[in-house]
């Protein structure tokens, strides 16, 4: 739970299952968030080894994100999370 316990980080990663997403369609993905609560999170994520982020050398600068095989493990536990809050919400 250290790892992922917060508000932001499940969004994060679950939006990253399915491939790599450059960092402004990750950011924007995730209504409510902050450009600075963004860039926190993401860096924890990558100091944990749950992400991995790549930059494309080029103006302006692309940054990519994408699960590292340790955050790929976390899949069966993000997507049980999800259908949770689905059949929540029904309720």
């Amino acid at each position: 739970m250290n790892l992922i316990g917060t508000k932001w980080k499940p969004l994060i990663l679950f939006h990253l299952l399915e491939g790599g997403l450059r960092s402004d369609i990750l950011q924007k993905q995730i209504s409510g968030i902050s450009n600075k609560m963004f860039t926190q999170t993401v860096r924890q994520l990558e100091h944990d080894g749950l992400i991995t982020r790549k930059v494309y050398p080029v103006v302006p600068p692309k940054v990519e994100y994408q699960l590292s095989a340790r955050g790929k493990s976390l899949e069966a536990i993000l997507r049980s999370l999800d259908q949770w809050g689905l059949e929540d919400g029904k309720e």
